[in-house]
Formats: C-alpha cells, sequence, structure tokens
C-alpha cells in the first residue's frame, strides 16, 4: 500500500469498542480509537469527513440492518467494520448465522468504499472471557477469510500483547482505556499504509501488583457493578444502546481538535491490575 495516502473521508461501523468506550472526554462523551484516527486524518486532509455510527451493545444482525446501508450510501474512501463479538458473548449463538451475516456486510460494503478495514478484536487476559474465546477465534478466522477474498485490509489486536494487558482495560474489563483506545487508533494508522508515530505493540512497564486484600476488592466492585449487569441484559436480551442514536450518523466535515504537536503522548495506565 502507498505510504501516506489521502483519503478524504472515513466512516466507522460497529458496537461500543467503535463508540469509543470507555475513553471519556471531560465532559463525559466517549472519544475512541475512530475519534482519534478521525482526528489524524483530518489534520493531514482539508475537508475530510467523518462519521461513525457504532452504538453499544449491537449484534451484527442489528449493524447490517441499522449501519451498513447508511454506510454504503455514504461512499467514504475508508469504511471500518468491526462486529460480531457482541454475539459470541451471549449465551447461546448460532455462528453459522453471525458469519453469515458478517459476509453479507463485508460484501455490500466492499463496491462502495475506497477501502474497507476488518479488525481481529482485543481480547484480554482472565478468566471471565475463557469460556468464550473459541467463538471468539473462530469469528476472527472468518474475518480473515474474507479480507482474503475481498481485499479489505485486517488490523490483528487480538494477536498483540500490549492489548492483553489488564492495566489498558478499564474497570469494567470490558473497554478499553484512552490509552488503549490510542494504540488501537495507532495500529488502524499503520494499517492504512501511514508512517508510524508510536510503538503500539509493546505492553506497557512493568508495574508492582497490588495487594490480595485491593484484588478481592476491585473483584467484588467489578461483580457487583458491571458482571452483574452485563449477565442480566445477555440473559434477558436487552442491551446497553437500546434506544441510543449514533454520536456522528451523518458524514460531515471534521476539525481536528488538536494540532498533532499537541496530541497529548500516549502514556500507559498506571492503574493496577484487577485481575483475580
Amino acid at each position: 500500500m502507498e505510504i501516506n495516502a489521502t483519503y478524504n473521508s472515513f466512516v466507522a461501523l460497529g458496537d461500543s469498542f467503535t463508540e469509543g468506550m470507555s475513553d471519556r472526554r471531560p465532559d463525559g462523551t466517549y472519544r475512541g480509537w475512530a475519534d482519534v484516527l478521525a482526528d489524524r486524518l483530518a489534520a493531514r486532509t482539508p475537508d475530510f469527513r467523518y462519521a461513525n455510527l457504532a452504538v453499544r451493545g449491537k449484534l451484527i444482525g442489528q449493524i447490517v440492518d441499522e449501519q451498513v446501508e447508511t454506510a454504503v450510501a455514504m461512499k467514504a474512501d475508508v469504511v471500518t467494520l468491526v462486529g460480531g463479538l457482541n454475539d459470541t458473548l451471549r449465551p447461546k449463538v448460532d455462528m453459522g448465522r453471525v458469519r453469515g451475516l458478517l459476509t453479507e456486510a463485508v460484501e455490500r460494503l466492499t463496491p462502495s468504499c475506497g477501502q474497507l478495514v476488518l479488525m481481529r478484536s482485543p481480547g484480554r487476559n482472565g478468566p471471565v472471557l475463557e469460556r468464550f474465546r473459541p467463538r471468539m477465534e473462530e469469528l476472527f478466522a472468518h474475518v480473515d477469510a474474507l479480507a482474503a477474498r475481498h481485499g479489505a485490509l485486517v488490523v490483528d489486536l487480538y494477536g498483540a500483547p500490549s492489548l492483553a494487558d489488564p492495566r489498558l482495560w478499564d474497570v469494567d474489563r470490558l473497554h478499553l482505556t484512552g490509552e488503549g483506545h490510542r494504540r488501537v487508533a495507532e495500529a488502524v494508522w499503520q494499517t492504512l499504509g501511514m508512517t508510524p508515530e508510536a510503538d503500539w505493540r509493546t505492553p506497557p512497564p512493568p508495574t508492582p501488583l497490588p495487594g490480595w486484600a485491593t484484588r478481592r476488592a476491585a473483584d467484588a466492585r467489578f461483580a457487583r457493578e458491571h458482571l452483574g449487569p452485563w449477565i442480566g441484559r445477555r440473559l434477558t436480551g436487552r442491551s446497553s444502546g437500546d434506544g441510543l442514536a449514533p454520536k456522528r450518523p451523518k458524514l460531515l466535515p471534521y476539525e481536528p481538535m488538536t494540532p498533532p504537536s499537541a496530541e497529548p503522548s500516549a502514556r500507559p495506565s498506571t492503574r493496577p491490575s484487577t485481575e483475580p
């Protein structure tokens, strides 16, 4: 791919990962890797346009029904599609249907955009997600096959040790911190052929492990505030994104938030690991 290519427009599709949870701005809204990437692309290109159609909690069928046709009509230079992981985390899932819907999305998006980008989503280490790992890896194998068949790019976040580090994940253990999102933005940036500006693959420096009591308190808080409600939504078919609209539903001009030289440096989180 040409290095430092020019991209005039970018549309992001997906769920909470692409919406930007849990990378909060001072006003409480979510930024996330897609906004960071748009900011960097916009700094290079006058009249750059950006849309983010992602909504937390969406399953791949909802992404196909609610986001794909909108993105097709936008005819953007770059389209990112990350979906299906929420399906794998449900108590029961038809993986054949998930693969079929992802295939449909790719087949509809590819002819309408300059470059489609798919991802093998990051997965942190820990016991909660272990039972779902075979489904996740089945999904990612299908992502690889679709990319090879349709000329899409794949950003392999799943295979990056840095993004498995618990310190790059928020207290809910399901969403990346701001530092994690910045690393994802750099990974996509490099995959698009841009000159690397940071090392996103190397894990942050080691930090002391918190004491037993601190870890048990963190586990109790996680179970009470995040794991319990998450399981409840899975069992009842509810979603954290029910009734929410995308944060950037239209492909509109985007003004960079800060000059590249003023962008805060990407520093590892100093919050200790809360894994048991």
